[in-house]
C-alpha cells in the first residue's frame, strides 16, 4: 500500500482490493447535449466530414511546442482550493457544468467521497459535503441531467460486494440521496464507474463487473495506484427511470462475459437517447485472465443500452495501451454540431508515452487519424481529456509529470479545420508533489452560457495536487478563457 490514496486500497471483508484505474471520467454536459444541440439542430457539414488529421499534426508528429505558459487568446483566473476544510488526502476530482452558472466537483476525500459547488461559474465554492454511503468508495463521476438534476456516483466495497452508489439531488447540489446497485452475487468486483442522464428521470451507470474477485491480480506503481495484471473484466451498464431511485440488471456492453477485457465505458447521452461508448477493452486470456496491452474502441446502443453495435477501434495505427497503467484512459465528448472526440494515450515504444486526439464526423462509424496532443518525448504518464464546445471545435486537457518539478495540468483549444488554436497553457500555478498521488484524473467542463458566438469561452479545470510542501493531495480549480479565433 501507498498510503491511504495512493493505490486506493478498497476492502471487501477481510481481502484488500486494488483498483485498476482511479475515474473521463467525466462528466458529460446533458443540458448542452439534449438541450442546446437538439434545439439547434447542428448537423456537420460536408467540409467537416472528411476525417482527416489537421496539417501539421499527423501521428507521431508534435502538434506544438512545450512551453506551458499562456498564449494568445488563453487566460487562466485564479486558483481556488476546493477540498479546504477536507483533512487528509484528496484526490481523483470529476467534475460537471449546468446554467446558468453551476459547477459541481466530486472526489476521493472528505472521508468517503466529497462535493461541492459553485453557483458562480467557478469563481467560489460551496463547503465540501461528504456524499451519503460514500464511506470505502473511491471513483466519482459526476452528471447532470437536461431539467438540472445532479447524479454522483461512485464505487463501493462493502459487505462482500464492489458495486456502484448514486447520489441524487434536486437542489442543484445542496442536498443528496443515494441508492445502492447491490449485484446478485456476493464477493464480485467492481471498478470506474460512469455515469451519463438523460431526459424525464433515465440515467445511466457503466461500470467494470466481474463475478470473483479472486481472479484478480494486481501490479503497483510506487507513486501512482495500481493496475491488474488479471482481472475477469467486462464493461457494463445499468438503467434507471426513475431518477435513480430503482434499477434495472447488469449488461454487458461487448461480448465474452465475464471476460470481455472491457475495464470501464466513458459514456454520453444523445439528445436523441442514443446512448454512445469509448470503451478501453484490453485482452485476456482464457482461464488465467491475463492482462495485455489493449486499444480505444468506440460502441452505441439505440435502445436503451439492451445492445450494442459491432466496436470500432480508435486510434489503433499509433500502437497500444499498457496494461500497467495506472490512471484512467480513455475519454468522450461531443460538440453542438454532434462531432464526437475521444482521447487517450499510448506506449507505442519503450520508454514513451504520448497523448492522442481522434474525431468522428458520422457518429462513430469512422474516425480521423490521431492528432498528436502531448509535446514532450518521455516515459511519464499523460492522463487526457477533452470537452467538445462549439461546432468543430474542442478543448483538450492533459494532466502529467513530465516536469521535474512534478505534476501540471494543460489546456489546448482544437479545431478540426484549423488545428491547434493556441499554444499550449499550464493552468496549474503550482506544481504537484511527484511522489503523491493526485488521481487518477481530473475535471474538465465548458460553461454552457459561454458557448454563444459572443464573448470568450469559459472553461472550468480541476485537478488534484499536493503543493507547497503538504504531504496530502487536495483538489484545486481554475476557469480559463479562450478568446475565439
Amino acid at each position: 500500500m501507498h498510503g491511504v490514496f495512493a493505490g486506493t486500497a478498497k476492502r471487501m471483508g477481510t481481502a484488500v482490493m486494488r483498483r485498476r484505474r482511479g475515474a473521463g471520467r467525466r462528466v458529460l454536459l446533458a443540458p448542452l447535449l439534449v438541450g442546446a444541440c437538439g434545439a439547434l439542430g447542428l448537423a456537420a457539414s460536408p467540409a467537416l466530414a472528411a476525417s482527416q488529421a489537421p496539417a501539421g499534426s499527423a501521428q507521431g508528429q508534435p502538434a506544438h511546442s512545450s512551453s506551458g505558459e499562456p498564449g494568445p487568446g488563453v487566460s487562466v483566473g485564479p486558483v481556488t482550493e476546493v477540498s479546504k476544510g477536507c483533512g487528509g488526502q484528496n484526490a481523483e476530482v470529476e467534475q460537471a457544468t449546468a446554467p446558468p452558472d453551476y459547477v459541481y466537483e466530486a472526489w476521493i476525500g472528505c472521508g468517503g467521497e466529497g462535493f461541492a459547488r459553485s453557483v458562480d461559474g467557478g469563481a467560489h465554492f460551496s463547503k465540501p459535503i461528504h456524499l451519503p454511503d460514500s464511506g470505502g468508495s473511491d471513483d466519482p463521476a459526476v452528471a447532470v441531467s437536461p431539467s438540472g438534476v445532479v447524479y454522483v456516483s461512485y464505487l463501493r466495497y462493502h459487505d462482500h460486494y464492489g458495486y456502484p452508489v448514486v447520489a441524487t439531488s434536486f437542489d442543484h447540489g445542496a442536498t443528496f440521496k443515494a441508492s445502492s446497485l447491490i449485484p446478485p452475487v456476493k464477493n464480485n468486483w467492481g471498478d470506474r464507474d460512469f455515469i451519463a442522464a438523460g431526459r424525464n428521470g433515465t440515467v445511466y451507470v457503466t461500470w467494470d463487473y466481474g463475478p470473483s474477485a479472486a481472479d484478480l491480480k494486481y501490479t503497483c506503481a510506487p507513486d501512482g495506484s495500481c493496475a491488474y495484471s488479471a482481472v475477469d473484466a467486462t464493461a457494463v451498464i445499468q438503467k434507471s427511470t426513475n431518477y435513480g431511485k430503482t434499477w434495472g440488471p447488469i449488461t454487458p456492453m461487448e461480448p465474452g462475459f465475464p471476460a470481455g477485457g472491457g475495464y470501464f465505458a466513458s459514456t454520453l447521452v444523445q439528445p436523441n437517447g442514443v446512448i454512445d461508448a469509448l470503451i478501453l477493452n484490453h485482452p485476456l486470456t482464457p482461464g488465467t485472465f491475463k492482462v495485455h496491452p489493449g486499444q480505444e474502441y468506440f460502441t452505441s446502443s439505440s435502445d436503451g443500452g439492451k445492445t450494442w453495435s459491432p466496436m470500432v477501434e480508435v486510434g489503433g495505427s499509433v500502437g497500444t495501451l499498457s496494461d500497467t497503467e495506472w490512471w484512467i484512459d480513455g475519454d468522450l465528448s461531443i460538440d453542438r454540431a454532434g462531432i464526437l472526440y475521444a482521447t487517450w494515450d499510448s506506449q507505442p515504444s519503450s520508454g514513451s508515452d504520448i497523448g492522442w486526439l481522434s474525431y468522428s464526423t458520422d457518429h462513430g462509424r469512422t474516425w480521423s487519424a490521431p492528432v498528436r496532443v502531448t509535446p514532450d518525448n518521455d516515459g511519464a504518464m499523460h492522463d487526457v481529456e477533452v470537452v467538445g464546445t462549439g461546432p468543430g471545435t474542442a478543448d483538450v486537457g492533459w494532466q502529467s509529470d513530465n516536469s521535474p518539478k512534478g505534476y501540471a495540468t494543460y489546456l489546448r483549444p482544437f479545431s478540426i479545420r484549423h488545428g491547434w488554436l493556441a499554444p499550449v497553457t499550464r493552468v496549474s500555478r503550482q506544481y504537484g508533489q511527484p511522489k503523491i498521488w493526485p488521481g487518477d484524473t481530473f475535471g474538465l467542463s465548458v460553461l454552457p452560457g459561454s458557448l454563444s458566438p459572443f464573448g470568450p469561452q469559459r472553461i472550468p479545470l480541476s485537478w488534484g495536487s499536493a503543493v507547497s510542501g503538504s504531504k496530502n493531495s487536495g483538489i484545486y480549480s481554475a476557469v480559463a478563457r479562450l478568446r475565439r479565433p
